[in-house]
C-alpha cells in the first residue's frame, strides 16, 4: 500500500495527463456518430421544406398589421382611430397591387 502510494505521488501528473488524453479521445470518438445523424436528419429536413418567397409588400404589409395591433392596445383614442383608418386604406392598396 505504502509503495502504491508513492508511486501515485510521484507521478500523479502524468496519471493524470493520461487520464485526460483518453477522456479526450474516447469523447471525440463516440459523439460523432449521433452528431452526424443529427445533422443529416437536420439537412433533410431543410431539403424537404418548400421555398417561401417574401416579397417587399408582404413585409410592409405585416408591419402595418403589427402597427395597427400596437395601437390597439393603447388607451389613446382620436389620433389612434385616424391612423387605424390609414393603415386600413394602405394595407387595402398594397393588397390590390400584390
Amino acid at each position: 500500500m505504502n509503495k502504491l502510494s508513492q508511486f501515485i505521488s510521484k507521478n500523479f501528473n502524468i496519471i493524470v495527463l493520461c487520464f485526460l488524453v483518453l477522456l479526450f479521445l474516447r469523447t471525440c470518438n463516440s459523439d460523432s456518430k449521433s452528431v452526424n445523424k443529427r445533422l443529416d436528419k437536420l439537412s433533410d429536413k431543410i431539403d424537404s421544406l418548400e421555398t417561401v418567397t417574401v416579397t417587399k409588400t408582404d413585409l410592409t404589409i405585416e408591419g402595418l398589421k403589427s402597427e395597427k395591433r400596437m395601437i390597439q392596445s393603447t388607451d389613446r383614442k382620436m389620433l389612434d382611430v385616424q391612423r387605424q383608418t390609414a393603415i386600413d386604406a394602405e394595407i387595402k392598396k398594397l393588397e390590390e397591387v400584390k
